[in-house]
């Protein structure tokens, strides 16, 4: 499927604020981009990051004013493989180093809060995809979508407590939860197609039988919509701007089109 993204963020800095944007769309596997574009206005020097081992991009500049930041790229995505009952759970001996970090507590994934709940709500269940997919249900059906109901600082623990919060709400708390059943759990920012608003987006992946899965406990849009723009811990570590001061948001916004073959 090959689909059109754009991001297209107005805001106002302070002087000599340095910022880091990560809104271009990752260099992974089943994603291909085939054109993009960048365009700062007024015209600022840029710092181009090459792609990490997730294959994502960051690029970072000295800000001052007013400034547009506009970012198009046309991509061609594969269908990705949709995680269904039987897929293993490894023992922390078998995991990849790399792997080894999302199966811990972070800043908003407090997992180790949740060991109790989780053995007790899913510990019955086979573990693996079978615990994972109950866990994806089980936040869908206790969690309402509520934009406002949250702000930067909410945490899992906070949303399992409110019951209400945003994609990013969801994506922590499914994380937490899986992680509390030993499962490698990451967060993703994403540009999805279908999203209703337009925006973007946080799902989550999961590590069973030697691979990652993409899963989104929102069930906003079907995964196969989704275009990967960075990974991280949580949050933290995908936001799209990241400042060494305040600034304010002008305007925003993200749109997502399939383009005709």
């Amino acid at each position: 499927m090959k689909l059109r993204v754009r991001s297209d963020l107005v805001y106002d800095f302070p002087k000599d604020t340095q910022a880091i944007f990560a809104i271009q769309v990752a260099c992974s596997p089943g994603q291909v981009i085939l054109s993009e574009s960048l365009a700062l206005s007024p015209d600022t020097p840029v710092i181009q990051d090459r792609a990490d081992s997730h294959g994502e991009r960051r690029f970072r500049a000295a800000l001052e004013g007013q400034v547009r930041v506009v970012y198009e790229a046309t991509i061609e995505n594969s269908t990705p493989r949709i995680l269904s009952p039987g897929s293993r759970l490894q023992s922390w001996l078998e995991l990849p180093p790399p792997v080894l970090e999302f199966l811990l507590p972070s800043r908003y994934c407090p997992s180790d809060k949740f060991m109790s709940f989780a053995h007790r709500e899913f510990g019955h269940l086979a573990p693996g995809s079978t615990q994972v997919l109950a866990v994806l249900d089980w936040v869908c059906n206790h969690v309402d979508y509520v934009p406002g109901a949250s702000h930067a600082g909410t945490t899992a623990e906070n949303t399992f407590v409110d019951r209400a919060g945003i994609c990013r709400d969801f994506t922590h708390l499914g994380i937490s939860i899986c992680r509390a059943l030993n499962v490698p759990s990451r967060a993703v920012s994403a540009y999805a197609w279908q999203l209703d608003p337009p925006d973007f987006h946080a799902v989550f992946e999961v590590y069973l039988d030697g691979a990652w899965w993409l899963v989104d406990a929102t069930r906003l849009v079907p995964v196969e919509n989704i275009v990967r723009i960075a990974i991280g811990r949580d949050a933290a570590d995908i936001a799209f701007l990241t400042t060494s001061g305040s600034c304010e948001c002008l305007s925003q916004s993200v749109s997502v089109e399939q383009v005709n073959a």
